[in-house]
């Protein structure tokens, strides 16, 4: 990685917004590891941002579809949490600039893409942003998954946006390395909780191959990683990586963050370069 080229990332964004809420009583710390490495993760970097691209696992459309408003206003899409939490607020600037650059390379790969302006931007994007850059002083684009959630398509979207790094773009893929949330409420089974470890470990394993190509080719076939499915029922919530993975190039994925959430289930965030 150059020293100007920024890395991409791939990050948790937790449980709505369940940073900015009390925590169950029963387990007071569950979300004090996860909101301490988005806080740091500005740090982490070093170099500040243009502009941050983010890809939310709460978007999905029919094409890739870039939300391109010059300011935002916020989707509060998430359902039976704290009234004071449907008044938060992030007034980040958007970047009509980065959007067309976005949908410029996207065309240059053959992939086509949409804009809109009214969205808004959704949980996945304000709530971890809300601890990355508090100041909301970083202007923000949001783009979304691609209906029919193809792994391959979601790698050819990175490696189309990756020139963004150049540019001073922060490229976010906002998701969760684990998502079966149903299964894990109440503590889940052990049985479950060694196929979210597994999962976790094939996954470490597999961003940090110093071979793309390879790595690719496994990210791709993640459905058959051990604790695969277990740990993504539906997968939307793992895609955000493989933009990520796609944009980093041949810069190797290094896992910056790791818990077991809750003591249970194993958690992950990576970084690209």
């Amino acid at each position: 990685m150059t020293a100007s080229r920024l890395p991409t990332l791939m990050i948790p964004h937790g449980g709505g917004p369940c940073f900015f809420m009390d925590p169950p009583p029963r387990m007071p710390t569950l979300w004090d590891a996860m909101g301490d490495h988005l806080r740091g993760l500005a740090d982490q970097i070093g170099l500040r941002p243009e502009a941050v691209l983010v890809i939310s696992g709460h978007w999905e459309t029919d094409i890739p579809t870039v939300h391109a408003a010059p300011e935002h206003t916020l989707l509060y899409d998430y359902y039976g949490f704290p009234e004071h939490t449907y008044r938060l607020t992030y007034p980040a600037k958007g970047s009509p600039g980065v959007a067309a650059r976005t949908r410029a390379l996207l065309k240059e790969a053959g992939i086509a893409s949409a804009v809109e302006a009214t969205r808004g931007l959704d949980h996945g994007v304000f709530v971890p942003l809300k601890l990355i850059y508090p100041d909301a002083d970083v202007p923000v684009v949001q783009l979304s998954l691609q209906a029919g959630l193809s792994p391959e398509r979601h790698l050819d979207i990175g490696r189309a946006l990756a020139p963004l790094r150049d540019n001073g773009v922060l490229i976010v893929g906002s998701g969760m390395t684990f998502h079966n949330m149903g299964e894990m409420r109440g503590g889940g089974s052990d049985q479950a909780v060694s196929a979210s470890v597994a999962f976790d470990d094939w996954l470490t394993e597999t961003v940090a191959l110093t071979d793309s190509q390879a790595r690719a080719e496994r990210l791709a076939d993640w459905a058959n990683a051990p604790g695969g499915r277990f740990a993504h029922p539906r997968e939307e919530h793992l895609l955000p990586i493989m933009v990520a993975a796609g944009a980093a190039g041949d810069d190797v994925g290094t896992r910056t963050y790791s818990e077991r959430l809750g003591g249970r289930a194993a958690q992950s965030s990576y970084r690209f370069g």
